[in-house]
């Protein structure tokens, strides 16, 4: 990592487990190896502090190197407002002053799926598509991001969307497919539901399609019944480490290619 020249250090916090990596923002390409520590039980604001400033120390990368970290709840102002499926001390927590506190580096914190969906825009499936992308990660829940041009429209929370009368994600999430062990194209059905309740009100002109289940995507992906085109997401478990090194960069302008 000699040439530090657009590097920026990603830090992904899941369910399971954190994981860090440097990134070249040139390419979207990890610079080094990937890190992975398990998530601390219960996940509260300070124990995933801890362990994001130990993945931080052992990165190897220069004091000025910004960091970002991806959170899975909304996030403004560096603020953590929900905590669907994280432990709920979360909710109200300032996370770029905590993450900011253990780690002294230039500090973004972002929504895991919005850091996933501009990845993808800027490296991955929609790179160069003009017009409305909406990136959905299929997982435990239903994350989403909007990007239009290249540019990412943060705070979405489709997967929250009211579908036949529920919280999408209760219906149609993988988590979902998985637990009541559905066939592909039953699953198919209540996703094309789902994306046809996006259709309605965002008139997307692609959906990226990104989760770990997106590897399978020629199980499912020909059977939506939809009228925008679907495609696999391609960074999959690099896209939210990617995408969150990015958001940093940005954060102290470090020089980027166009998107």
């Amino acid at each position: 990592m000699a040439d530090t020249q657009g590097l920026a250090l990603g830090v992904d916090f899941g369910g399971s487990g954190i994981k860090a990596a440097p990134v070249d923002l040139r390419t979207g390409d990890f610079t080094a190896d990937r890190v992975r520590l398990e998530t601390p039980v219960p996940a509260t604001p300070e124990a995933v502090a801890a362990v994001v400033a130990e993945l931080v120390d052992g990165a190897g990368v220069p004091e000025d190197c910004p960091v970002g970290i991806t959170v899975p709840g909304v996030v403004k102002g560096g603020t953590v407002h929900t905590a669907a499926n994280i432990d709920r001390g979360w909710i109200g927590a300032d996370a770029a002053a905590l993450f900011s506190e253990v780690v002294r580096h230039p500090v973004t914190v972002v929504n895991d799926a919005d850091a996933a969906g501009l990845a993808e825009a800027r490296y991955g499936a929609a790179a160069g598509v003009a017009g409305l992308v909406v990136v959905t990660t299929l997982g435990t829940g239903i994350g989403s991001a909007l990007v239009h041009d290249g540019t990412l429209v943060p705070g979405s929370e489709l997967g929250h969307l009211e579908v036949d009368g529920h919280d999408a994600e209760s219906r149609a999430a993988n988590r979902v497919r998985e637990e009541e062990g559905l066939s592909w194209s039953d699953w198919a059905a209540l996703l094309t539901r789902y994306y046809r309740a996006v259709e309605r009100v965002l008139w997307p002109d692609l959906f990226v399609v990104g989760g770990g289940v997106s590897k399978h995507a020629a199980s499912f992906l020909p059977l939506l019944d939809i009228s925008t085109p679907a495609v696999p997401a391609t960074l999959r478990n690099r896209a939210g480490i990617v995408g969150a090194a990015l958001l940093a960069g940005q954060g102290v302008g470090l020089p980027l290619p166009p998107a």
